[in-house]
């Protein structure tokens, strides 16, 4: 398997060996964060683009009462802020779910990578589509889908998405999603949250256990919740 963001990047854009090698160039310095940590927090001036190489970090914002929205999950291969170097100030934050390894690139490099790799840049562009299409998609989830199906939903998705760089092992994936998370993800109390993961491992669905994710049923997950991968844009052409 590829360095995992360039396995994601050639899944919409075909890269050369000169762009590759460029990029594998850009993520050769990297550091290492745990759970609990903000690799940027709300009110912050950017200065560098955050990448995911290894672990799960997300996306937050808290409410003056404390309560907090988890608005995406960030995986291996994803960029966490693309184009917030551009802002003064950041209008969320980025939080660590698991020990990440993560590569912070300078504003000038970005600048640099696509204005100098047409390749690149429209590898980039790609991505910044479907992570668009990829928020369309939660706000549906959140908005209209029953708790169960909307939280199949999400296990589909991260599915199909920890798929494509080699994350997935037979129909297992590491899961460091807590319930407390999974309520300000879904929007849903802990109660609902534990009651819902309930009825899904007793009706063989899944099973949840050690940090780990199995999907018993993918084909049967997908139909139940109305999973239909196009928003991802993943299919290799």
């Amino acid at each position: 398997m590829d360095n995992p963001f360039i396995a994601k990047l050639t899944r919409g854009v075909p890269l050369d060996a000169r762009d590759k090698a460029r990029l594998l160039q850009v993520m050769s310095r990297h550091r290492e964060a745990s759970p609990g940590v903000d690799l940027i927090s709300e009110g912050d001036r950017p200065e560098n683009v955050h990448l995911i190489l290894k672990g799960w970090a997300f996306r937050y914002k808290m409410l003056a009462d404390g309560r907090r929205q988890i608005m995406s999950i960030l995986l291996p291969g994803d960029f966490c802020d693309l184009h917030v170097a551009i802002l003064k100030r950041m209008d969320h934050s980025i939080g660590v779910l698991s020990k990440v390894t993560v590569v912070e690139i300078p504003r000038v490099t970005i600048e640099e990578l696509t204005s100098g790799h047409p390749g690149i840049a429209r590898a980039l562009w790609w991505a910044t589509l479907v992570e668009e299409g990829i928020m369309r998609e939660w706000l549906v989830n959140m908005g209209q889908r029953q708790a169960d199906r909307a939280m199949c939903h999400l296990f589909c998705e991260l599915a199909a998405r920890l798929r494509v760089v080699g994350l997935v092992q037979g129909s297992s994936y590491e899961f460091p999603l807590t319930q407390e998370d999974l309520g300000d993800l879904l929007g849903l109390s802990s109660i609902h949250v534990n009651r819902t993961l309930q009825e899904l491992r007793g009706s063989d669905l899944i099973s949840l256990q050690g940090g780990v994710l199995t999907i018993n049923d993918e084909a049967k997950l997908a139909k139940m919740s109305g999973f239909k991968p196009d928003y991802l844009h993943l299919d290799a052409d």
